[in-house]
């Protein structure tokens, strides 16, 4: 499983972001997806995941903020991150797995894309 992310950027505090991600695998549909984030010095974060049959789970940092969404047709998934703060500022990776979505640790990741936000 090859995965591809992309939308990070420069933002100021408020704005919105839409992350991407395109996974290169057959069985798209049949996968857990996720999102995680590492700022600078601190641990890696999942922030948001969806399941193969679409239940969200959401970081209660990103609750109300941000969401997951996955198109299946497109072996794609997305997160859209409004209102965006200076802690949202880290290194955002898309992640992949077969198993559940509460899954700790995901077998597949993509490399990162950097979101940074400015006061």
């Amino acid at each position: 499983v090859q995965l591809q992310a992309s939308g990070g950027g420069l933002v100021q505090a408020g704005g919105s972001l839409r992350l991407s991600c395109a996974a290169s695998v057959r069985t798209f549909s049949k996968y857990a997806l996720a999102w995680y984030r590492q700022a600078p010095g601190k641990e890696r974060e999942r922030v948001a995941a969806i399941s193969w049959s679409g239940d969200r789970v959401y970081a209660a940092s990103a609750q109300g903020r941000f969401a997951i969404s996955r198109d299946n047709a497109k072996n794609t998934v997305y997160l859209q991150m409004n209102s965006l703060k200076p802690e949202d500022t880290a290194v955002y990776y898309c992640a992949a797995d077969t198993g559940s979505v509460y899954k700790k640790e995901y077998d597949h990741w993509g490399q990162g894309t950097l979101v940074t936000v400015s006061s």
